[in-house]
């Protein structure tokens, strides 16, 4: 299947499918009709019909699970390891634990997104580690489920595409070399303009030192802190819920794992990228690995290792050990689905309708100053993020353009510009609910979906809009300093303006 021109057609399935989750809060179903509605105007132009278009579909769904086989595999076992963790008591004994150490709902908030910024190697591997550790903490002092998965959410990708070790390092990096830039090069000068992901980690530690929430999060919040301690969170369709525990589990249980996922998913990044044969630095190997792969493998071995710190102690029996595998499977099983569907659609945007070329070229054929440059290649980033779900593929498609207009348009731009389109394609990908970082966040949370996509919304787009400011003094100073703090002072601003009015309304209901 070759892609094909629809002009403003091919905006439409992203549009359907973001729209209906949005109303409906149904993202299964709202997806699957986005991908038909694409199928079938592919089917359409190409002189099929409806039998093309279940064709199609079927054919393209098939291929996004062959391409990400590595990733699903990665999620059971890493779902599998989470079960026996939990059922061997470890999750258990360290919330016990950190309860003790930490005494306040701002140490668990604290303490959750410093994990976060720790874990930068991969966003998957972020997501659901983050969230598996610190839930019985932020559980313990009633911080809601949605919170939390905003929390993971912006402690994930926007760690990852500041951090030159990182799965999305190498994404970005290979992709600049592709262009003939000297890719780590140009993507250590990229860190300091990426805005969005400095401020969006500035804003998590401001919600954490403030418990400044904005609507509807905050009702979320008042939720939670009325729920019993002891009963807290737990809703239809968390598996984990129903799992016996044992009581013989330490912290150890539950941290040596976790140090063997991370160990071992980084060693495996090396091996698969060639770092052990010789001749490449650590940097090298991350670029030339497989992150999915790499995961899988790290997942397997890991699984292995508490296989055999579990059973020879009777921590837990063999039984109850392939039991929590089979029970962790079922626990990502919508997690699974989710993401095929996600897959499938970005696909039907990229591979067949040519959404990004033609969202591109709008942009490539604006005559617009080209001081203005950074925030519109910011804002149509996150506009075309947003509305495929993946970062990775928006870095794809706007990176070559980018690159190619701002050489003749105006060079002196180049950084800055492209690390707009890195800024803008992470906030896009962070709000996006058809985004696999965003599904995972909700997963790892163990929070519904469309309640974790509706709550960090209004925080994305405050942040988004300091960085509009920023990035449109940029372009007329293009001086970092001036530009970074406009974009600080902006946010700072907004928030207490929020802020402001958030006490005036609660004042005049009183």
């Amino acid at each position: 299947m070759e892609a094909i021109d629809v002009g403003i057609l091919s905006i439409l399935p992203p549009i359907i499918a973001i729209g209906l989750a949005l109303l409906t809060k149904e993202v299964i179903s709202s997806l699957l009709i986005g991908i038909l509605s694409g199928t079938f105007i592919y089917a359409i132009n190409t002189g099929g019909g409806l039998a093309e278009t279940i064709d199609i579909t079927i054919r393209l769904s098939a291929d996004k699970i062959g391409a990400n086989a590595s990733i699903i595999i990665f999620l059971a076992l890493l779902g599998s390891l989470v079960a026996i963790v939990t059922m061997a008591g470890g999750s258990r004994a360290y919330g016990e634990w950190a309860s003790k150490k930490i005494k306040s709902k701002k140490g668990a908030t604290l303490a959750t997104s410093a994990l976060g910024a720790l874990i930068f190697i991969d966003d998957y591997f972020n997501c659901l580690t983050v969230g598996t550790v610190m839930r019985p903490v932020t559980d313990k002092y009633k911080i809601s489920r949605a919170k939390l998965a905003y929390i993971i959410d912006a402690t994930a990708a926007p760690v990852c595409i500041i951090a030159p070790v990182s799965s999305w390092a190498a994404s970005v990096i290979s992709q600049l070399d592709d262009v003939g830039l000297d890719g780590m090069e140009v993507f250590m000068q990229l860190i300091p303009y990426n805005f969005y992901a400095i401020l969006t980690i500035i804003m998590v530690l401001i919600l954490a030192i403030t418990n400044l929430d904005l609507e509807p999060m905050k009702t979320f919040e008042i939720e939670a802190a009325k729920l019993h301690e002891d009963n807290v969170f737990i809703h239809a369709g968390d598996e984990l819920a129903d799992i016996k525990v044992s009581d013989k589990g330490t912290v150890f249980d539950l941290i040596i794992p976790v140090l063997c996922l991370i160990g071992f998913c980084t060693a495996s990044m090396l091996y698969v990228g060639g770092y052990f044969e010789g001749g490449m630095t650590v940097a090298d190997a991350f670029g030339n690995t497989d992150a999915g792969l790499a995961l899988a493998i790290g997942s397997f071995i890991s699984l292995v290792a508490t296989f055999l710190l579990f059973i020879p102690r009777k921590i837990i029996t063999f039984s109850q050990f392939m039991e929590g595998i089979s029970t962790g499977i079922k626990t990502m099983v919508p997690a699974f689905i989710i993401l095929t569907l996600a897959w499938t659609i970005s696909g039907v945007c990229r591979d067949l309708l040519s959404t990004g070329p033609y969202v591109g070229a709008l942009v490539e054929s604006s005559n617009m100053s080209p001081a203005l440059l950074p925030a519109i290649i910011f804002v149509v980033a996150g506009a075309l993020a947003f509305a495929t779900g993946t970062s990775w593929g928006t870095f794809g498609i706007l990176i070559p353009i980018v690159v190619g207009a701002l050489s003749a348009v105006a060079p002196e731009m180049m950084v800055v510009s492209l690390s707009a389109t890195l800024a803008g394609a992470v906030l896009g990908d962070h709000m996006s609910p058809i985004s696999d970082t965003t599904i995972l966040s909700s997963t790892g949370a163990s929070c519904h979906h469309i309640d974790h996509v509706r709550t960090q919304i209004p925080y994305v787009l405050l942040v988004g809009a300091a960085c509009v400011i920023g990035y449109i003094v940029a372009g007329f100073t293009n001086n970092l300093l001036i530009s970074f703090i406009s974009s600080l002072l902006s946010l700072i601003a907004i928030l207490l303006l929020l802020h402001k009015i958030s006490l005036k309304k609660a004042n005049t209901k009183n």
